[in-house]
């Protein structure tokens, strides 16, 4: 069979660190596995375009693998075109970059290593929220530039002790995010979502269901749906208490981004954190690279590398051969990665979601 994997490129940096599994030079580790068993393996960071190594391997491919870091966007144009395609796999969390509709009407797995960044991103979100409520980022800016003027950077630095913490979305993720935040006693910990946390869950995080969240701070752990995109927008973020923080790590198009960059410049938000994008790679131009608060509230957006670190890649990476050894044996799925199977969505319980 033929194994197409979308990856990036990690240039010589991942030449020196094998443990950068997650880039074109390391594969995912797959190489000689897949070659001793008779497969091929196509690898490639090119992914935009008709002309695109993408679009020319993807033809006849068996099996797709591509990352939620530089996603392979595979539309129901390239399904229709992939006339071979039975299983796409993300090698991490997050399969909005597949249409899902149109591999149900194809009949193609969609799987991805469910679980496999969990922490990794529930310890970003809480450094990006540490990040924005102290206003950190500012205030190492001051150093680069040979300032010291504290003043300009305590008057809008706080302790998070005692705000109020909400997250859009408490599965796997956002209930790691509740946890983590515990210690710092916080006077409330809100979480908005379409399911209720079973009562032992909430009890131990002291954590409260909510219909809104007038929160000092915001996260967004929560997937992308078509429920979900721009639902952050004009609307919500009036609706928001003034001078909040917003910290996403979900998926970047669950912001409108000009409405996040408005928030911003209005004072409406305080800071603005994350790392992920509605498009990836960002453009250089993309708003939120560089909107901030006119009173020096910080931005901490980052390239898309919360669930990648090198323990994640590790754990996504044998998640990903996993997958692919079950579908090359005829052996069946872990129930947790599959997100469509048979003509089907595949429904969650909570604690795989």
């Amino acid at each position: 069979m033929k194994v197409l994997s979308v990856l990036y490129s990690g240039g010589q940096t991942a030449i020196n660190e094998p443990r950068l599994l997650g880039t074109i030079e390391n594969k995912l580790g797959l190489t000689e596995w897949l070659q001793a068993r008779g497969h091929e393996l196509v690898v490639t960071d090119d992914k935009e375009g008709a002309d695109s190594d993408f679009q020319k391997e993807i033809v006849d491919a068996d099996v797709l693998i591509t990352t939620p870091f530089h996603p392979a966007y595979v539309t129901r144009e390239i399904i229709s075109k992939a006339k071979n395609l039975k299983l796409c796999i993300t090698a991490g969390v997050g399969s909005d970059h597949i249409d899902l509709n149109a591999a149900i009407e194809r009949h193609i797995t969609v799987a991805e290593v469910t679980g496999s960044n969990v922490v990794s991103v529930a310890e970003h979100v809480v450094m990006s929220i540490l990040l924005l409520v102290r206003n950190f980022v500012p205030a190492h800016e001051m150093i680069e530039r040979g300032d010291w003027q504290v003043s300009d950077i305590a008057r809008n630095a706080y302790d998070l002790e005692n705000k109020v913490v909400g997250t859009i979305g408490a599965g796997r993720i956002g209930y790691r995010v509740l946890q983590r935040l515990v210690p710092f006693n916080c006077k409330e910990l809100l979480y908005y979502d379409y399911n209720e946390l079973p009562a032992d869950a909430a009890k131990a995080v002291g954590a409260c269901r909510v219909a809104s969240l007038e929160c000092d701070v915001v996260t967004i752990n929560c997937p992308l749906y078509e429920s979900t995109r721009n639902l952050i927008n004009r609307d919500t973020l009036k609706h928001f208490k003034k001078g909040a923080w917003l910290v996403n790590t979900a998926r970047g198009a669950i912001c409108d981004r000009n409405a996040v960059k408005e928030a911003l410049e209005s004072g409406q938000l305080n800071g603005y954190s994350g790392d992920v994008w509605d498009v990836q790679p960002a453009p250089r131009d993309h708003p939120l690279r560089t909107a901030k608060n006119p009173l020096g509230g910080g931005n901490g957006m980052v390239p898309h590398y919360s669930g990648t670190t090198l323990d994640a890649q590790k754990r996504y990476a044998e998640g990903a051969k996993d997958i692919l050894e079950r579908f090359l044996d005829g052996k069946a799925q872990e129930p947790q990665n599959v997100i469509v199977d048979g003509g089907a969505y595949i429904t969650k319980t909570y604690g795989q979601r």
